[in-house]
């Protein structure tokens, strides 16, 4: 397998929203990749976080790409609105989605990169087909709704796979995980074949932000 510069996206869930332009700044100062915001309803997931204007607010903050993560039921009906509000890429649920590839198809007129995410029992089988069409595919290794969650060996499975599938194929399309990432963590994923990790707690949780994304990326 090549060797491959991981990405690091730290997730605003678990930033201070009192500060937010501080968390922000600290982000991006501190040398992140790109900037992962889960938008949550409190019905496809079991929580409610933010919505477009957030996504509006941190895109006149920072020059750095927003990742916008949607776990929300119809997601279709929301596309256009987090594009307009500044998102860089849209990532939808496979669960939430009856007509994936029409979404797919939705979120690609909007000119933003394209990702699915798929829940921790969710088979990668069920991307395959449109695996051609994606510029970024989620693998969750924790269920999704809340942060801090401990990180499921299981993901490292289906990362292996998908990265044979794009390899195979010839693809550009990023593997991105997201749940239980630490140092500890991150060489697992990394072996297994991501391109970005998402980390909230290991980077927003406590001690300096800049410090906590270089000992991310040096483990």
């Amino acid at each position: 397998m090549r060797d491959r510069r991981v990405k690091i996206a730290p997730s605003l869930l678990a930033a201070d929203f009192t500060c937010l332009r501080t968390e922000v700044w600290k982000a991006e100062a501190g040398g992140a990749d790109l900037l992962h915001l889960d938008v949550m309803d409190g019905h496809f997931v079991p929580n409610i976080t933010f919505g477009p204007m957030v996504v509006k607010t941190v895109r006149r903050l920072t020059h750095l790409k927003l990742d916008v993560h949607l776990m929300i039921q119809q997601p279709f009906r929301y596309v256009g609105q987090f594009a307009d509000s500044g998102a860089d890429s849209i990532t939808v649920h496979a669960e939430a989605c009856h007509d994936l590839p029409g979404v797919i198809r939705q979120i690609r007129t909007q000119r933003v990169c394209v990702g699915v995410a798929l829940n921790p029992d969710t088979p990668i089988d069920v991307i395959k087909p449109v695996l051609e069409q994606l510029d970024l595919v989620l693998v969750m290794s924790v269920n999704p709704g809340f942060g801090g969650q401990a990180f499921m060996p299981s993901c490292l499975r289906k990362i292996r796979e998908l990265r044979r599938w794009i390899d195979r194929a010839g693809l550009k399309t990023e593997i991105e995980v997201d749940g239980g990432i630490w140092p500890q963590t991150a060489p697992r994923v990394k072996q297994a074949g991501v391109d970005i990790l998402v980390a909230g707690s290991a980077i927003f949780g406590s001690g300096d932000v800049a410090e906590n994304i270089r000992a991310l990326r040096n483990s």
